[in-house]
């Protein structure tokens, strides 16, 4: 959650922020009243309660009419504490349930919607298929060739959206997923193998509860969820404790299932193994210093352009626009690789800096150099995922419908370096 520092000192910042997004920012409103009720409340339960204790002192020691009169202005005076008491834990839980309602304040995000990011940067060129001579096929007529992706199959077994990857296709996905756990030992973080069911209080923490629940899974049974991504775990790995930050940001990197609803989605995106409701992924995810979230992004990214360097794709990184932010994010970069057969950008990588937003719902905390503890800056960061194949598939296919592998990936393949076809 916010701050409620910052909504008390700073409410126009925060209410711009609500603007930037999309959201209401009459919850800005309402939860400062809510707020004031409640510091109003407190404060009027506790100087009854001081006249309380005082009119006890005097009861014991009064006799007669007057300890009968002390004794009715005391049973009153029980009851207007009491009535206070019970006035200031409403207005407490109407604040906590407004302030969950907030998402996170928007750090130099470009204002506007899921069409209004900027291109920081375009990194390769795609590849002219006209200039070499023949039309490009897409990854699931590939990967079909390769006998690599099933998708008829995963429909048979589990309904739309589903899918085998078979032979090649399943061990290229193994490389993908390992060569990023390679580069994120390298550069420091502990390798997870993360819970893909966790408890309300986490899922909730996360900030996936919120506008974008009906993409998460629920087992109603069992009050558990499906996560969409290892960072709900590893955000809640830490829940309730004080951390040790003073040798730098404690990093770990998650391999997961993940799970998706995709509530809604449709169109070009649900070809193949585009928009799925279960994939893999290895996530980066990182606790720091508040101070130090902005600069742990730029690293963040770094490692994420690492990767793509790796697999040798064309892809451009973009600054996402405020209304296009999940709850938990200040700031968020993607990643965007060429997809040759519909002539634009799909995204393989993302990462967001969540500055204090879940450290604060889970307790995540740091003690200070002066004793007192305070909430660290959580941040993830995708470095591998299923949806890489697509942009291999198609971005180094040749003309006979086989795959040329790409340099960083071939000793995860046995030195492999063209995928066949399937004669």
């Amino acid at each position: 959650m916010i701050d409620l520092r910052l909504l008390r000192d700073n409410p126009d910042v925060v209410r711009a922020s609500q603007l930037a997004r999309g959201d209401d920012p009459a919850l800005v409103d309402a939860a400062l009243d809510a707020d004031a009720r409640r510091r109003s409340s407190l404060t009027e339960f506790e100087s009854l309660r001081a006249e309380q204790k005082a009119l006890g002192k005097k009861v014991a020691k009064a006799q007669g009419d007057e300890k009968a009169e002390l004794l009715t202005h005391t049973k009153h005076l029980a009851e207007q504490v009491k009535a206070r008491q019970a006035e200031a834990s409403d207005a407490s839980t109407q604040v906590d349930e407004l302030l969950y309602r907030i998402a996170n304040v928007v750090e130099g995000a470009p204002p506007g919607g899921e069409d209004d990011f900027l291109v920081v940067k375009e990194v390769g060129a795609p590849r002219d298929f006209a200039a070499e001579g023949f039309a490009p096929r897409d990854h699931l007529e590939l990967g079909e060739g390769l006998a690599a992706i099933d998708t008829a199959r995963g429909a048979k077994v589990s309904g739309s959206r589903f899918y085998f990857l078979t032979g090649i296709g399943a061990r290229l996905e193994l490389a993908i997923l390992n060569a990023a756990v390679d580069q994120a030992v390298a550069a420091g973080f502990t390798p997870m193998i993360t819970p893909t069911l966790v408890k309300p209080e986490t899922m909730r923490g996360t900030g996936f509860l919120g506008s974008h629940a009906d993409e998460v899974y629920h087992l109603e049974k069992d009050d558990l969820y499906l996560v969409g991504t290892s960072e709900v775990a590893l955000a809640g790995y830490h829940a309730d404790e004080i951390l040790d930050l003073s040798a730098g940001p404690k990093r770990y990197a998650g391999w997961s299932a993940c799970y998706r609803r995709e509530a809604g989605a449709a169109g070009r995106d649900t070809r193949g193994i585009i928009r799925v409701h279960q994939f893999h992924k290895v996530e980066m995810f990182s606790y720091c210093d508040p101070e130090d979230a902005a600069a742990e992004h730029q690293r963040l990214l770094a490692w994420e352009e690492a990767m793509l360097a790796r697999v040798e794709l064309p892809y451009r990184v973009i600054d996402t626009a405020a209304g296009d932010l999940g709850t938990s994010a200040a700031r968020k970069f993607d990643c965007e690789a060429w997809l040759p057969t519909q002539e634009r950008f799909l995204e393989l990588t993302s990462t967001s800096n969540c500055t204090t937003f879940q450290a604060r719902r889970l307790g995540v905390r740091e003690r200070t150099v002066d004793g007192t503890t305070r909430p660290v800056a959580t941040l993830n960061g995708t470095l591998g995922t299923t949806r890489w194949i697509v942009a291999i598939l198609e971005n180094h296919q040749q003309a006979d419908g086989s795959v040329r592998v790409p340099e960083g990936l071939r000793p995860y393949l046995g030195g492999l370096e063209v995928l066949e076809p399937v004669r």
